[in-house]
C-alpha cells in the first residue's frame, strides 16, 4: 500500500551542511531529485508521488541555500558546489540501496548532475547516478533567457513583498501563461517571513551577491558541462518545455550530437519550469523513461 505522505530526511552535504529533504516510495530503486535555482523541494513533489507509484523510492531535496536546507557559512554557491552536493547524497543513497540513484535535474539540479559526473569521469571513478534526467537544462544555453529568469529571480531579494498575495501578483505577471492558483498556500511554501513582517523568496541572497555566487565563473563551468555531456557513460534524457525561454533547438541538438545515445522528449505548451506548466505530461516521460531502463 502507498504511504499518505512521505518521510522528511536530513542528509549531509559535500561541506557538512544540513539539507532537508523527502523521501516517498518504498521501492527497491531510487531517485535523486532536484529542483532549479529559486525553487524549492516541493517543485517535485507530483512527479515523486507518481514515482512511488510506480515502484521507486524518490528522494525531492532542498539544495543549499535553499528551502529547508542550511545556508552554507561561507556562502559558496557556485555550480560545482551544488555537483558535490548531488555526488555527497548519491553516495549515501547508493549505500542505502545498493545502486546509484537516478537523478532528475531541473535547471541547477541539471547543472549539478552533469557537472558531478564529469568530475567522477576525470577521477577515474565510477558514475555518481545510473541515469540523467535533464530538465530544460543542456551544457550550453540560451543566454537572455538565463538572464530574464534571474533578473526575476533578483529583482525582490532586498525588498521583499509586503504580502503573501504581492508575491503572488509579481509571479502572476512573470507567468501570464500560467493560471493562477485559487490559493497561494502553495506560494506560501517558498516564502519566510521575516521579523520586519515582509515576504521575502526562501533562499540565501548570496546564492546571487554573495563571494562564490551560482552565475560566477560562466564559460568555465560551460565548458566543464559540455566536456561532461561528451563524456557522459549513463542513459540520458533531455526533457524541454516546448516554449522555453532557456533551451532553444540548436542547444538541443548540441546536447543530442554530445550524447548520441541520449533521449529527448518536448512538452508542448510548458516553459523552463516544465514540471509546473505541465506536470502530467512531465511526470508520465519521467515514469516511461525510467520503466524502459527497468526492463
Amino acid at each position: 500500500m502507498l504511504e499518505r505522505g512521505p518521510r522528511t530526511e536530513t542528509f549531509i552535504g559535500s561541506a557538512g551542511n544540513k539539507l532537508g529533504g523527502d523521501l516517498y516510495g518504498k521501492g527497491p530503486r531510487p531517485v535523486l531529485l532536484l529542483h532549479g535555482g529559486g525553487q524549492t523541494r516541493h517543485a517535485f513533489a507530483g512527479t515523486a508521488q507518481e514515482l512511488a507509484k510506480a515502484g521507486w523510492s524518490a528522494l525531492v531535496l532542498d539544495q543549499r541555500g535553499h528551502g529547508d536546507s542550511e545556508w552554507v557559512k561561507d556562502g559558496s554557491y557556485s555550480s560545482v558546489d551544488f555537483a558535490k552536493d548531488a555526488a555527497s547524497v548519491a553516495g549515501e543513497l547508493t549505500k542505502r540501496f545498493g545502486k546509484p540513484p537516478v537523478l532528475v535535474g531541473a535547471s541547477l539540479g541539471g547543472m549539478a548532475g552533469m557537472l558531478a559526473e564529469g568530475i567522477a569521469f576525470k577521477a577515474g571513478e565510477q558514475p555518481r547516478f545510473s541515469a540523467l534526467i535533464l530538465v530544460d537544462v543542456t551544457p550550453r544555453f540560451d543566454t537572455g533567457g538565463a538572464a530574464k529568469i534571474l533578473g526575476f529571480m533578483g529583482e525582490r531579494v532586498r525588498d521583499g513583498f509586503a504580502s503573501i498575495e504581492e508575491a503572488a501578483d509579481a509571479v502572476a505577471k512573470y507567468l501570464p501563461h500560467r493560471p493562477r492558483p485559487s490559493s497561494t498556500e502553495g506560494l506560501r511554501k517558498n516564502l519566510r517571513q521575516r521579523d520586519n513582517g515582509r515576504w521575502y523568496w526562501h533562499w540565501d541572497p548570496r546564492f546571487f551577491s554573495g563571494p562564490k555566487p551560482v552565475h560566477g565563473d560562466r564559460h568555465r563551468f560551460e565548458a566543464e558541462r559540455v566536456e561532461a555531456v561528451r563524456t557522459l557513460r549513463i542513459p540520458a534524457l533531455l526533457v524541454r518545455g516546448g516554449s522555453s525561454e532557456l533551451v532553444k533547438e540548436e542547444n538541443v541538438k548540441e546536447f543530442l550530437a554530445l550524447a548520441p545515445h541520449a533521449k529527448f522528449v518536448d512538452v508542448a505548451g510548458a516553459r523552463h519550469m516544465v514540471a509546473g506548466d505541465r506536470n502530467d505530461v512531465f511526470s508520465a516521460a519521467i515514469v516511461d523513461f525510467l520503466a524502459g531502463l527497468a526492463e
